[in-house]
């Protein structure tokens, strides 16, 4: 298997699409559905798990904001765990006339949708977590195989640009959601409703963008439950490389999340600011980030391609946002909150942007591409559920959020160190 991986490879110059063995078509359409993949998944996610919710469970008594939040992150990201292996795999085996991913990106759309739904018109804390589950679950169906078109679809020499598009949205999204969610703070069931219809078109409106998926009936990936059940297996070969990128976002991820995750609660407990204060001011953050973001993606994907470098971009991104995260630590005001929000969203703009086309890059098997990408994906669904604990730990430790940025701080040094132990990217 390792000696035909190879010889595929060196069968697809860099220049070519892999799907076709051509130059890239359609550009703009996949540059459009790769953005908006990623902006309309991260604006419901980030309006519930950043905003709303956190504000619905201020108002449950007799639970702690922070425990209840961090309960739900914790609980569903077991169902995010296995549900980006299990439908990154299923797109890589599935046999469906209109191609293999295409079904998958609009399921996951419509399950995500059903699942807010669910928490929306909750009335319980038990049940506002299988709602959250559900959510998950669409999510990682939505995104596992919507990613791995980055290895089937585009060509290699201009992955970074692609990689960008799907990051910075992500990062668009979930400022965008932070930002329209903060308008809703007094009406939640408002806000709560408008992320369910954004949810329910975000994978119809994605496969309509893109240009067609081939037909996959001759899909020759999986022929028997066997060989299903043998593609969940994890890389065992030449996978250091791999390996590596995984535990480096994963540190990445705990160390962005105990900081990102909590925002709203941030502003209002660390800050000492108002709930309407704190609305406003998590209005101003995210058109802040947002357009750091921006700013970042558009030089540092291309940029990435241009020079060939991946991984030094991705630690460089860390190191900034570490940086912002030490002046909010530093300077607990709105000044330093600031700071940190234009730092954070650089940084976040830089990994983001070259992350995947990373990830692509390290992969052992781009036949595997759907169920690898997923469980590199996993860091994003382990980091989240981590960070929660972590977060209320150091709470308790410290008797504050005081305590809680150093701890992230150090989590994005470590990832740095992981990104830059990788050999088989420059």
């Amino acid at each position: 298997m390792a000696a035909e991986t190879q010889s595929e490879i060196v069968a697809t110059p860099p220049n070519l699409a892999p799907d076709t063995q051509k130059p890239l078509e359609h550009k703009i359409r996949f540059a459009t559905g790769f953005a908006l993949v990623s902006i309309l998944w991260a604006i419901p996610f980030s309006m519930g798990s950043g905003v709303l919710l956190p504000q619905v469970f201020s108002g449950i008594k007799g639970i702690s904001a922070e425990g209840a939040l961090g309960t739900m992150n914790a609980v569903s990201s077991i169902f995010a765990l296995v549900s980006n292996i299990v439908f990154g795999t299923f797109s890589d085996v599935s046999k469906f006339k209109i191609g293999k991913r295409t079904p998958w990106i609009v399921a996951g759309g419509i399950i995500g949708a059903a699942g807010y739904f669910l928490t929306a018109h909750s009335t319980s804390l038990v049940w506002m977590v299988i709602g959250w589950c559900i959510v998950q679950v669409g999510i990682n169906c939505l995104i596992a195989p919507a990613v791995a078109v980055l290895s089937d679809r585009i060509p290699e020499d201009v992955r970074g640009t692609f990689s960008a598009l799907y990051g910075a949205g992500q990062i668009v999204g979930m400022q965008a959601g932070n930002f329209i969610g903060s308008f809703f703070l007094t009406k939640l069931n408002t806000g709560l409703t408008i992320g369910t219809c954004v949810f329910l078109f975000s994978g119809i409106i994605t496969v309509l963008i893109w240009p067609r998926e081939k037909s996959a009936e001759n899909n020759t990936k999986a022929t028997s439950a066997s060989d299903v059940l043998k593609s969940f297996i994890p890389p065992t070969k030449n996978c250091r490389d791999f390996y590596l990128a995984l535990f480096g976002r994963l540190a990445f991820v705990i160390g962005t999340f105990m900081i990102s995750g909590y925002q709203l609660l941030i502003l209002e407990r660390y800050i000492h600011l108002s709930v309407k204060a704190a609305g406003t001011a998590m209005q101003i953050m995210s058109i802040i980030t947002l357009i750091a973001t921006i700013l970042a993606s558009v030089v540092s994907g291309p940029l990435s391609d241009f020079l060939h470098r991946r991984k030094f971009i991705v630690a460089i991104a860390c190191v900034i946002i570490a940086l912002g995260m030490l002046v909010a630590w530093l300077i607990p005001t709105t000044t330093g909150i600031y700071i940190y929000a234009t730092l954070a969203g650089l940084g976040n703009g830089c990994y983001m942007s070259v992350d995947q086309a990373l990830n692509v890059d390290v992969l052992p098997n781009p036949k595997e591409a759907g169920k690898d990408l997923g469980i590199l994906n996993l860091a994003n669904t382990i980091g989240q559920a981590l960070a929660p604990a972590f977060t209320t730990m150091f709470i308790g430790i410290t008797g504050g959020y005081k305590g809680v940025f150093p701890v992230a701080i150090v989590f994005l040094l470590v990832g740095t160190i992981f990104i830059m132990m990788i050999r088989k990217v420059k």
